[in-house]
């Protein structure tokens, strides 16, 4: 649950920061450590290669994702998915996915702020067309004799469409804070998972056992 939910929280003297995970990615890591109790980060990471996040985005760096898992700590570079595509002539940016925890409408407004203050030249229009149907789409109009790719990566400098996402995963193991990498939260998870279907099977024999006496 930690692991798919994800989750953020601050206590006296330390802070958790767990990214979500796609479900079924983080399922097939868990079998696949069941299978091989010795599986390594780089293994298990071929089953869950990084988080998933609702937004979307792309995470940049599998070595920082390596980094985290192992230490349970680190942090990742998250980018906005923009594509440069041809509109009557002159190029336009059409942004569809944004770094998580990240407010759309004070993303575009730090455009057009930049934009205004001249930081960012080449920019002729900007319009958030997002909606529930087509999802998040943020539509910036290039100038005739601007480059789209040259101010993009000035977006990605200046603005939250490049954001950098700290990672800590501390949680409460057995009453006790502990940082834990990838392969103990799940190990922790399978312990867990173990004790309860021991309890169940012995709640269900003691049941059994009870009513055979009954009955002879």
């Amino acid at each position: 649950n930690l692991l798919v939910n994800g989750s953020v929280g601050i206590a006296v003297g330390m802070a958790t920061n767990i990214p979500p995970h796609n479900l079924g990615e983080v399922i097939d890591a868990t079998v696949a450590l069941l299978d091989n109790p010795q599986a390594t980060v780089d293994e298990l990471m071929q089953y869950l290669p990084g988080p998933d996040f609702p937004t979307g985005a792309i995470i940049r760096g599998k070595a920082s994702l390596r980094r985290f898992y192992a230490t349970g700590r680190g942090s990742i570079k998250v980018r906005a998915k923009a594509d440069i595509v041809e509109h009557n002539g002159r190029e336009r940016i059409i942004i569809t996915e944004i770094p998580y925890m990240i407010n759309k409408e004070d993303m575009v407004k730090k455009i057009a702020d930049l934009v205004n203050e001249k930081k960012i030249v080449g920019i002729s229009g900007l319009r958030d067309e997002s909606s529930k149907r087509t999802g998040i789409r943020i539509v910036i109009d290039i100038k005739q004799n601007a480059m789209a790719n040259v101010i993009l990566n000035q977006l990605y400098k200046y603005t939250q469409l490049q954001d950098t996402c700290s990672v800590n995963m501390l949680v409460i193991v057995n009453g006790e804070p502990k940082t834990l990498s990838l392969p103990e939260i799940l190990d922790n998870y399978i312990a867990f998972q173990q004790s309860v279907i021991r309890k169940r099977c012995e709640f269900d024999l003691e049941k059994a056992l009870r009513e055979i006496h009954i009955l002879e």
